[in-house]
């Protein structure tokens, strides 16, 4: 029968301790057994209590210790948060795992996993090169925290880095449990760290270019710091697209890729279906590589994709028809570039010549677009692109003729003059159906003033024709027959990101420019992949009640008096869906979370746009209450960025803590 440990206290060598929760398998305090870390900040009390119960006793089912640890500063662990990624963090992640390896339940052998902050940390942990760690499993994170994180795309701001950055606000200042520091101790620690937070999204966006505290934490730096075997994890509807490709083609040690279908979930839990067993495919990996098991595992084709087939747009997909393929390597033989070229209104084989094609998009432009990253919430899949389709150059092919398989990293290379200093490009990659409706299959920007160095803006110059590259993000889907692939370009995508000063207009001649789309043709004697079963139903030990029914809202309302557009996207219940307040039976804790957020924007002017995100959120047991308020708010000038940020906290009815912030940060090339 399994051990449950609720709270073991790790050390670290500088005297503060971090909070763990640990399951042992029967028997590991006399035969030691592997270990199983995962290492992220969201409170293994708990906020991630429930998802932890999904995994971590299962693998002690399987012959595993396996160990939920809070990051310092966050849940019951010492200290204060100072950043994502941090070298403390990543040097504790590294102390903990030889204090993991050095315990009488442990045989010296330990496995690292985690989804986003945690594949994040696995990564970088993995790049300290400690002795005891043998494998990873990073899950829907990144090795390039400029190129593909939350915080610019294709070096444009994103709005997310407002909003992830106002979800820490508020993690940053919950506090530890008195049950579990100790009732005299709590309120001390939780003050402290309220003291030290500081307003990420501001901190973040003084950093506006490729710099040092972009490339901390990056293992694309220096590919070979990471020598351990690694099993990747990904899904098309999630953020990180495309570190599959670049850590297949570049990590030396034996890298395994899965991506699937999925939002920002794990496998086993994920929409769109299929899903699949990630617990078990977990233990396969780790029985190869911590127990000297031959599971079969490594003898199959190392990176498996899933190719989804041509489908209405939603925004949500419970399930997407489609099928698995697999690869040897990338990149791949069965892969090669089919160029398009840009024409007056087509995509066609070869150029052909027309007069020039400008577009200045409305600001509201991108308002079909839902989310860089789906978290399987309905509303945050794009929809219909016909929606935006009016504040875009389009260019159709004909209608094709046989199905078409798209697998990596579609890109532009473009032949464009803007009118102002500071622009940025659009790409949307479409499948458009026979009845006209437009489904997003992949997207990019490109900020004109990196067109040189994403180290040194230098502004555009007016007229001035530039050859610029606009990756894609990276896709695996099938086009279908009678279907035309369209590639939109435009100037501006509210609300994913801030726009430019002024209103831009691009222009561009046909025949100058080219979409390079990744082909694959299946070889004819590859074999069928294993079928991947689904989950299997297990009993996740997880009792919970909803005390409270919850909601959300998610809509785009347009004021007709005043032109503004508002996307709203109120929920009741925290970042994953409107659960409402939730008790957690067996600590007694309920749980009661509710965010705000908003982009407000007119159609003809960037400087009205504006970004706000407010939120609460209460922990209560018995004779113990916490309460935290928080809003933040985002504009913007022609020359700088101007942001607020307020908090209040409560315990039990007396205020605690009280603060109010303004932040002026240069705009630089932004």
């Amino acid at each position: 029968m399994t051990e449950v440990i609720e709270t073991v206290w790790i050390p670290m060598p500088d005297g503060a301790r971090l909070a763990a929760r640990l399951w042992l398998p029967e028997g590991a305090r006399t035969t030691p057994v592997p270990c199983i870390l995962e290492y992220i900040p969201y409170r293994r009390r708990d906020r991630t209590r429930m998802r932890d119960e999904s995994m971590h006793p299962h693998f002690a089912d399987a012959g595993y210790a396996a160990i939920r640890v809070d990051i310092r500063g966050y849940g019951d662990s010492d200290g204060v948060a100072e950043d994502e990624y941090s070298h403390q963090e990543i040097q504790d992640g590294h102390d903990i795992i030889g204090w993991i390896a050095d315990q009488d339940w442990c045989d010296g052998n330990v496995g690292m996993f985690g989804k986003s902050w945690g594949a994040y940390n696995a990564f970088q942990v993995a790049a300290t090169r400690p002795p005891a760690l043998k494998a990873i499993i990073p899950v829907m994170g990144t090795d390039d925290r400029w190129r593909e994180d939350i915080h610019f795309y294709g070096g444009v701001l994103a709005n997310d880095n407002f909003w992830w950055g106002s979800i820490m606000q508020l993690y940053n200042a919950m506090p530890p449990d008195p049950q579990i520091v100790g009732a005299d101790r709590w309120l001390e620690m939780w003050k402290a760290r309220l003291e030290g937070a500081r307003f990420w999204p501001a901190m973040w966006l003084e950093h506006q270019t490729h710099d040092a505290m972009w490339r901390r934490g990056s293992v694309c730096e220096n590919y070979d710091d990471v020598q351990v075997p690694v099993y990747f994890f990904g899904g098309w509807m999630d953020l990180f697209r495309d570190t599959p490709f670049r850590i297949a083609e570049h990590l030396k040690g034996p890298v395994k890729v899965m991506m699937g279908p999925w939002a920002h979930l794990y496998p086993h839990e994920a929409i769109p279906g299929p899903k699949a067993d990630f617990v078990g495919e977990a233990i396969r990996f780790w029985d190869h590589w911590l127990k000297g098991i031959d599971t079969g595992l490594m003898d199959e084709p190392p990176l498996r994709f899933y190719l989804q087939d041509s489908v209405a747009p939603a925004g949500i997909h419970a399930h997407r028809d489609g099928r698995w393929v697999e690869e040897q390597s990338w990149p791949s033989p069965n892969v090669a570039a089919r160029d398009l070229w840009l024409n007056a209104g087509t995509l066609s084989a070869g150029p052909e010549d027309g007069p020039a094609l400008s577009i200045c998009s409305p600001q509201s432009f991108g308002a079909a677009g839902g989310d860089m990253c789906s978290f399987g919430i309905p509303g945050d899949m794009a929809i219909d692109c016909r929606g935006d389709a009016g504040g875009a150059l389009q260019f159709r092919t004909a209608p094709l003729e046989a199905p078409l398989d798209i697998l990596g990293q579609p890109r532009v290379s473009l032949r464009v003059s803007a009118d102002r200093a500071q622009a940025f490009v659009v790409a949307l990659l479409v499948d458009e159906a026979p009845d006209g409706a437009q489904t997003l299959l992949a997207r990019g920007f490109c900020n004109l003033t990196h067109r040189d160095d994403d180290t040194a803006p230098r502004p555009v110059i007016p007229g001035e024709e530039m050859a610029v590259s606009v990756p894609l993000y990276g896709t695996g889907c099938r086009v279908l027959p009678g279907h035309r692939v369209v590639l939109q370009i435009a100037s501006a995508y509210w609300p994913i990101l801030w726009p430019a000063p002024h209103p831009v207009t691009l222009t561009l001649t046909p025949g100058t420019s080219r979409l390079h789309l990744p082909v694959r043709s299946a070889p004819a004697d590859a074999p069928a992949p294993r079928p991947l079963p689904d989950p299997p139903k297990r009993d996740n030990r997880r009792a919970i009640t909803r005390v409270r029914e919850g909601s959300m809202e998610r809509s785009v309302h347009t004021d007709l008096s005043t032109g503004e557009i508002t996307h709203r996207f109120f929920l009741d219940g925290g970042v994953f869906g409107p659960v409402g307040d939730l008790r957690l039976d067996d600590t007694g804790t309920v749980m009661s979370d509710i965010s705000d957020r908003r982009y407000m924007i007119r159609a003809d002017d960037p400087l009205s746009a504006r970004a706000t995100m407010t939120q609460t959120s209460c922990f209560s047991r018995d004779d113990w209450q916490a309460r935290i308020s928080c809003h933040a708010e985002q504009t913007a000038t022609p020359t700088e960025f101007h942001l607020l940020s307020r908090m209040t906290c409560w315990s039990g009815d007396e205020v605690i803590h009280e603060h109010e912030q303004t932040h002026i940060i240069p705009r630089n090339g932004m």
